[in-house]
Protein backbone atom coordinates (compact mmCIF):
# COMPACT_ATOMS: atom_id res chain seq x y z
CA UNK A 1 0.00 0.00 0.00
CA UNK A 2 0.96 3.71 -0.67
CA UNK A 3 -0.78 6.24 2.32
CA UNK A 4 0.48 9.59 2.83
CA UNK A 5 0.31 11.43 6.08
CA UNK A 6 0.79 15.34 5.55
CA UNK A 7 1.77 16.59 9.16
CA UNK A 8 -0.10 19.83 9.86
CA UNK A 9 2.29 21.19 11.77
CA UNK A 10 3.89 22.68 8.72
CA UNK A 11 0.71 24.17 8.13
CA UNK A 12 -0.63 27.55 8.46
CA UNK A 13 -2.00 27.55 11.55
CA UNK A 14 -3.76 30.93 11.03
CA UNK A 15 -5.70 29.43 8.71
CA UNK A 16 -5.93 25.49 9.60
CA UNK A 17 -9.01 25.11 8.81
CA UNK A 18 -8.58 25.57 5.18
CA UNK A 19 -5.60 22.90 5.39
CA UNK A 20 -7.39 20.56 7.02
CA UNK A 21 -10.26 20.96 4.38
CA UNK A 22 -7.91 20.49 1.64
CA UNK A 23 -6.45 17.65 3.15
CA UNK A 24 -10.16 15.97 3.32
CA UNK A 25 -10.21 16.58 -0.42
CA UNK A 26 -7.29 15.39 -1.21
CA UNK A 27 -5.84 11.85 -1.86
CA UNK A 28 -4.14 11.61 1.66
CA UNK A 29 -5.29 8.75 3.59
CA UNK A 30 -4.23 10.02 6.92
CA UNK A 31 -3.65 13.63 8.73
CA UNK A 32 -0.46 13.59 11.05
CA UNK A 33 -0.40 15.15 14.18
CA UNK A 34 2.58 15.83 15.92
CA UNK A 35 2.79 16.34 19.59
CA UNK A 36 5.61 18.12 21.40
CA UNK A 37 6.73 18.67 24.60
CA UNK A 38 9.37 20.99 25.18
CA UNK A 39 11.44 17.92 27.01
CA UNK A 40 11.71 15.11 24.81
CA UNK A 41 12.00 17.52 22.13
CA UNK A 42 13.06 20.72 22.06
CA UNK A 43 9.89 22.28 20.76
CA UNK A 44 6.34 22.77 21.44
CA UNK A 45 3.46 22.34 19.25
CA UNK A 46 -0.08 21.89 20.79
CA UNK A 47 -2.24 19.85 22.75
CA UNK A 48 -5.96 19.03 23.73
CA UNK A 49 -7.20 21.91 22.73
CA UNK A 50 -6.23 22.18 19.34
CA UNK A 51 -7.10 17.98 18.68
CA UNK A 52 -10.51 18.66 19.57
CA UNK A 53 -11.68 21.30 16.90
CA UNK A 54 -9.22 18.65 14.21
CA UNK A 55 -11.25 15.73 15.07
CA UNK A 56 -14.62 18.59 14.29
CA UNK A 57 -12.97 18.95 10.47
CA UNK A 58 -11.05 16.26 9.43
CA UNK A 59 -12.93 13.49 7.78
CA UNK A 60 -9.96 11.45 7.69
CA UNK A 61 -8.21 9.74 10.26
CA UNK A 62 -5.62 11.81 12.75
CA UNK A 63 -2.54 9.90 13.07
CA UNK A 64 -0.89 11.07 16.35
CA UNK A 65 2.94 11.14 16.95
CA UNK A 66 3.41 12.12 20.51
CA UNK A 67 6.39 13.72 21.26
CA UNK A 68 6.90 13.69 24.94
CA UNK A 69 8.42 12.26 28.07
CA UNK A 70 5.93 10.06 30.26
CA UNK A 71 3.43 9.33 27.41
CA UNK A 72 1.48 7.00 29.29
CA UNK A 73 0.52 10.08 31.34
CA UNK A 74 -1.59 11.26 28.15
CA UNK A 75 -1.92 8.48 25.66
CA UNK A 76 -6.12 8.03 27.08
CA UNK A 77 -6.53 11.96 26.67
CA UNK A 78 -5.48 11.77 22.75
CA UNK A 79 -7.42 8.80 22.10
CA UNK A 80 -10.35 10.31 23.92
CA UNK A 81 -9.82 13.79 21.82
CA UNK A 82 -10.16 12.17 18.52
CA UNK A 83 -7.16 10.05 17.61
CA UNK A 84 -7.27 7.33 15.03
CA UNK A 85 -3.70 6.36 16.04
CA UNK A 86 -1.58 6.65 18.82
CA UNK A 87 2.23 6.37 18.48
CA UNK A 88 5.43 7.36 20.67
CA UNK A 89 8.99 6.96 20.89
CA UNK A 90 10.23 3.43 22.38
CA UNK A 91 13.24 5.11 23.75
CA UNK A 92 10.68 7.60 26.23
CA UNK A 93 9.93 4.93 28.19
CA UNK A 94 11.37 1.93 30.44
CA UNK A 95 8.87 -0.39 28.91
CA UNK A 96 6.58 0.46 25.97
CA UNK A 97 3.88 -2.26 27.34
CA UNK A 98 1.78 -0.69 29.26
CA UNK A 99 1.51 2.84 27.23
CA UNK A 100 0.52 0.53 24.49
CA UNK A 101 -2.22 -1.29 26.36
CA UNK A 102 -3.63 1.71 27.53
CA UNK A 103 -4.11 2.80 23.74
CA UNK A 104 -5.40 -0.87 22.86
CA UNK A 105 -8.09 -0.65 25.24
CA UNK A 106 -9.28 2.69 23.81
CA UNK A 107 -9.89 0.83 20.67
CA UNK A 108 -6.98 2.79 18.88
CA UNK A 109 -4.47 1.89 16.53
CA UNK A 110 -0.94 1.70 18.16
CA UNK A 111 2.28 2.67 17.04
CA UNK A 112 5.96 2.76 18.39
CA UNK A 113 8.32 5.31 17.09
CA UNK A 114 12.50 5.35 16.81
CA UNK A 115 14.61 8.41 16.05
CA UNK A 116 17.25 7.67 13.47
CA UNK A 117 20.14 7.31 16.19
CA UNK A 118 18.18 3.75 18.05
CA UNK A 119 19.00 0.68 16.49
CA UNK A 120 15.98 -0.63 14.28
CA UNK A 121 16.62 -4.08 16.20
CA UNK A 122 15.12 -2.78 18.69
CA UNK A 123 11.73 -2.70 17.38
CA UNK A 124 12.14 -6.49 17.02
CA UNK A 125 10.38 -7.62 19.70
CA UNK A 126 7.28 -5.58 19.40
CA UNK A 127 6.30 -6.55 16.02
CA UNK A 128 3.59 -8.58 17.04
CA UNK A 129 2.26 -5.96 19.70
CA UNK A 130 1.40 -2.94 17.40
CA UNK A 131 -0.44 -2.07 14.59
CA UNK A 132 2.70 0.33 13.08
CA UNK A 133 6.10 1.02 13.45
CA UNK A 134 7.83 4.52 12.59
CA UNK A 135 11.16 5.30 11.44
CA UNK A 136 12.01 8.51 11.82
CA UNK A 137 14.02 10.14 8.89
CA UNK A 138 15.68 13.22 10.82
CA UNK A 139 15.14 13.70 14.56
CA UNK A 140 12.11 14.66 16.03
CA UNK A 141 11.45 17.96 17.06
CA UNK A 142 12.13 20.36 14.11
CA UNK A 143 10.42 20.32 10.61
CA UNK A 144 12.56 20.64 7.47
CA UNK A 145 15.15 19.03 7.84
CA UNK A 146 17.40 16.62 5.11
CA UNK A 147 16.22 12.98 4.95
CA UNK A 148 18.77 10.64 6.50
CA UNK A 149 19.50 8.28 3.39
CA UNK A 150 20.13 5.23 6.02
CA UNK A 151 16.33 4.93 6.98
CA UNK A 152 16.01 2.83 3.44
CA UNK A 153 18.08 -0.06 4.80
CA UNK A 154 16.27 0.22 8.15
CA UNK A 155 13.12 0.15 6.34
CA UNK A 156 14.14 -3.07 4.24
CA UNK A 157 15.34 -4.64 7.53
CA UNK A 158 12.27 -4.59 9.19
CA UNK A 159 10.20 -5.09 6.60
CA UNK A 160 12.09 -8.34 6.16
CA UNK A 161 11.28 -8.87 9.70
CA UNK A 162 7.86 -8.25 9.73
CA UNK A 163 7.52 -10.86 6.48
CA UNK A 164 9.37 -13.20 8.39
CA UNK A 165 7.04 -13.06 10.93
CA UNK A 166 3.89 -12.83 8.42
CA UNK A 167 2.51 -9.97 10.26
CA UNK A 168 0.13 -6.96 9.08
CA UNK A 169 2.55 -4.62 10.83
CA UNK A 170 2.78 -1.20 9.11
CA UNK A 171 5.83 0.64 8.31
CA UNK A 172 5.68 4.77 8.83
CA UNK A 173 8.13 7.03 7.88
CA UNK A 174 8.54 10.67 9.12
CA UNK A 175 11.27 13.04 7.58
CA UNK A 176 12.24 14.89 4.63
CA UNK A 177 9.91 12.88 2.44
CA UNK A 178 9.99 14.29 -0.62
CA UNK A 179 9.18 13.40 -4.38
CA UNK A 180 12.76 12.26 -4.94
CA UNK A 181 12.92 9.68 -1.90
CA UNK A 182 9.38 8.28 -1.57
CA UNK A 183 9.06 6.04 -4.51
CA UNK A 184 12.82 4.51 -3.09
CA UNK A 185 11.06 4.34 0.48
CA UNK A 186 7.93 2.39 -0.87
CA UNK A 187 10.06 0.10 -3.10
CA UNK A 188 11.76 -0.90 0.19
CA UNK A 189 8.58 -1.25 1.92
CA UNK A 190 7.43 1.49 3.72
CA UNK A 191 3.76 1.37 3.77
CA UNK A 192 3.32 5.43 5.05
CA UNK A 193 4.67 8.55 4.24
CA UNK A 194 4.63 10.92 6.42
CA UNK A 195 5.11 14.83 4.41
CA UNK A 196 5.27 18.18 6.32
CA UNK A 197 6.96 20.71 4.06
CA UNK A 198 6.85 19.41 0.92
CA UNK A 199 3.30 19.47 0.76
CA UNK A 200 2.48 22.61 2.83
CA UNK A 201 5.19 24.83 1.01
CA UNK A 202 4.25 23.65 -2.95
CA UNK A 203 2.27 25.46 -5.33
CA UNK A 204 0.08 23.13 -4.98
CA UNK A 205 -0.25 20.92 -2.20
CA UNK A 206 -2.90 18.07 -3.14
CA UNK A 207 -1.01 17.32 -6.79
CA UNK A 208 2.17 17.08 -4.24
CA UNK A 209 0.04 14.94 -2.36
CA UNK A 210 -0.83 12.90 -5.79
CA UNK A 211 3.11 13.03 -6.92
CA UNK A 212 4.48 11.54 -3.85
CA UNK A 213 2.16 8.85 -3.91
CA UNK A 214 2.69 8.27 -7.56
CA UNK A 215 6.32 9.27 -8.89
CA UNK A 216 8.43 6.67 -10.50
CA UNK A 217 12.01 5.40 -8.92
CA UNK A 218 13.89 7.43 -10.77
CA UNK A 219 16.19 5.55 -13.82
CA UNK A 220 19.62 5.19 -13.16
Amino acid sequence: MKYISPSILSADFARLGEAIEMLNQSEAEWIHVDVMDGVFVPNISFGFPVMEPLKRLARKPLDVHLMITEPIRYVERFCDAGAWSVGFHLEAVDDPMPTLEKIRAKGVRTALTINPDIAPERLLPYLDKVDMVMLMSVFAGFGGQKFIPETLDKVRFIKQAIRERELPTLIEVDGGVNTENAPLLFEAGADVLVAGSSVFRAPDPMEMIKKLKTTPIPSV
